[in-house]
């Protein structure tokens, strides 16, 4: 049976799963239960959690966001020692990587932020983890989607919170839930006693959703079709033309097909390279100009506004356009490390006006509360980079109306995306059987 030493806290964007943490730790501080936590999360949000500590722990702690090099991150966890309670905040990548000197730190509890980054059971991080949680005496998951393509998606998040759930094997997880089909038998084509999954599974989860826990304003979806110029309309529906030739008589693959629909996002965003150059040679300004007087209606109406996107040409091109019309923006991208001062900056600061996130590296964690709009410029095609997005501004703290305006290429894969998105579908799952569906041709 499950112990009390673990806990799924299985909570929506925004209804305050960092606070229940802390609470939670500082609780079993103040019992003298435990003096050391490990807070492993995207490397994204790492520094949000030493704010949250300073917005609410009132007790005693100290607490180190584990960054630099790897002599230096283990410098900083061996001197994580006193009475206070200590708290080491580490990303997941990192984690592994520091499996032995966290074993020999020996912390107490562990908290996992954004569980589902140790879904996959044979990752190194979640292997990492399944060893270190077995040592913790308290386990804490925190996710609002635990499963994001399969039922399966539980095993490895819970094994790290306490193996006696579901057992230590993930082959008898997998025989005992799922129906094998397929070439080979290999093939995961169903799912069977789904209600005794559940029935474990919530036996030590807590549920929380937006609807239940919070006075959240309406969210309004609007979006913006886009024209593209002759000329990049061509070189997207010739590029279109050849890649559904190469499928259509070439061996088909998921990895396939997905390189594909890039180059023809890719085009739509107005950026491509070619196949002797690494810099984006731009082949289309439309989506810009139309963001451009998106930017001059909220300045003018004196609005914050957030902007999404996927490439780094098109960030660029972005904070470009807004340096030229002298607004002042903040940004995450993959190469920004201080990402909790550019939070900062666009939340508390009057004159930083825009912030642009690249959508993979911002999706999760962020507080964006000082705008009530955001602009999807570039879609991802997981519908769960999608939803962390949009609560980067529906969440605790905002009080107006959020409205979600997606720029879309007339004919093109940015339809096919948005109406997966729309019906909480990946792009992926499409792939194989119904890729046909995702061409004009």
């Amino acid at each position: 049976m499950p112990t009390s030493k673990s806990v799924a806290i299985l909570a929506e964007m925004g209804t305050g799963k960092t606070l229940i943490s802390i609470g939670i730790a500082g609780h079993l501080y103040l019992k003298n239960e435990i003096n050391k936590l490990l807070i492993v999360a995207p490397l994204s949000i790492t520094k949000v959690w030493e704010e949250e500590f300073g917005k609410f722990a009132d007790f005693d702690y100290q607490i180190k966001v584990l960054e630099g090099s790897a002599y230096k991150k283990a410098e900083m966890l061996r001197n994580l020692f006193g009475n206070k309670l200590q708290v080491a905040v580490v990303n997941y990548e990192s984690c592994w990587r520091m499996e032995k000197e966290i074993a020999d730190w020996k912390p107490d509890m562990i908290i996992c932020d954004e569980s589902s980054k140790i879904k996959n059971p044979q990752a190194k991080q979640s292997k990492a983890l399944h060893r270190l949680g077995k040592k913790s005496k308290h386990n804490i998951i925190l996710t609002g989607t635990p499963v994001t393509n399969n039922p399966l998606d539980f095993f490895s998040q819970y094994k790290f919170l306490d193996e006696d759930i579901f057992g230590g094997s993930y082959y008898a997880f997998k025989s005992k839930y799922a129906i094998m089909g397929g070439y080979g038998n290999y093939q995961v084509v169903g799912y069977k006693n789904l209600q005794e999954l559940t029935e474990k599974a919530h036996k030590v989860a807590f549920r929380i959703t937006k609807k239940e826990a919070l006075d959240l304003p309406e969210q309004v979806d609007t979006n913006r079709y886009i024209e593209l110029e002759p000329k990049a309309r061509a070189t997207y529906n010739q590029v279109e033309k050849e890649s559904y030739a190469e499928l259509d008589s070439g061996e088909l693959s998921t990895p396939n097909v997905l390189t594909k629909l890039l180059r023809l996002s890719q085009i739509t965003g107005g950026y491509v390279k070619n196949e002797f150059s690494e810099i984006a040679e731009q082949v289309s300004s439309a989506k810009l100009n139309e963001l451009e007087d998106i930017v001059e209606q909220c300045m003018e109406a004196n609005k914050k506004l957030v902007v999404f996107a996927r490439f780094i040409p098109e960030i660029d091109a972005i904070a470009k356009m807004l340096r030229t019309k002298k607004i002042k923006y903040s940004m995450i991208r993959g190469d920004v490390k201080d990402r909790a001062s550019e939070v900062d900056k666009f939340q508390n600061d009057a004159e930083t006006k825009v912030f642009i996130g690249q959508l993979q590296t911002t999706g999760m964690g962020l507080t964006l509360t000082a705008a009530d709009t955001a602009v999807f410029y570039s879609l991802s095609y997981n519908f769960a980079d999608y939803e962390q997005a949009k609560a980067r501004i529906h969440r605790i703290g905002q009080k107006n109306t959020c409205t979600y305006i997606h720029l879309v290429a007339k004919n093109s894969i940015d339809e096919k995306v948005l109406e997966a998105l729309s019906k909480k579908k990946n792009i992926a799952d499409l792939v194989v059987d119904n890729w046909r569906s995702l061409f004009n041709k």
